[in-house]
């Protein structure tokens, strides 16, 4: 069945808002970015925009859960043959990486309103979900192979990798211009996989 030009028309104008809000948060982070900008960057008027996405809240949820089905999309394209702990690895290291480009979205963590928002968001929950799913198994399965302390919860290991993906540490070595991209990815890497205690 042909999808009609008006239907076919509205969704572009949905990706296109949903690209721009993508590099708004990820550039100036959700306090700082507004309705009026996203409008504006896309062009269209913030009626046209409201009538897409009711609120700020719901467009910033639409827009994490492009990132995380992305996010579970570039984890399964992983090469089987891997060990557990190198996708966890790789896949921190593809985040970073996003980060530095601008391509991750920064959203407050004490925002009462976003996190009421988020959490009565059906879709932002099952892709999060998906994501947790899909990386808590690494994480257990990497913890079997004695790659990971077995005495960790998983959720926290799962969380800490969260954590690690907006480090503010990223930004900050990447502003003073010292190091390549390159080494500040392996310095974070090798921060969280490996630590910082020297070992014999």
């Amino acid at each position: 069945m042909v999808t009609p030009y008006r239907v076919r028309q509205l969704q572009m104008r949905e990706e296109a808002i949903l690209d721009v809000a993508h590099v708004l948060l990820g550039k100036y982070g959700y306090d700082a970015m507004t309705m009026d900008d996203v409008a504006a960057e896309v062009g269209i008027a913030k009626a046209s925009l409201y009538k897409h996405f009711v609120s700020k809240e719901k467009l910033a949820a639409r827009t994490m859960v492009r990132l995380f089905d992305r996010t579970v999309a570039q984890l399964a394209a992983l090469p089987a043959n891997k060990s557990a702990f190198e996708k966890l690895r790789d896949m921190l290291e593809w985040a970073l990486r996003e980060r530095l480009k601008g391509g991750i979205p920064h959203l407050p963590s004490t925002s009462s309103t976003l996190e009421q928002s988020l959490m009565t968001d059906e879709p932002y929950l099952a892709s999060l979900l998906s994501l947790n799913a899909a990386l808590s198994l690494l994480v257990d399965e990497a913890k079997n192979d004695n790659a990971i302390s077995a005495e960790l919860p998983t959720d926290y290991v799962v969380t800490a990798i969260y954590a690690r993906t907006c480090d503010p540490t990223l930004e900050y070595m990447q502003r003073g211009r010292t190091y390549s991209d390159d080494e500040i990815v392996r310095f974070m890497l090798d921060g969280f996989f490996v630590g910082i205690v020297v070992r014999s």
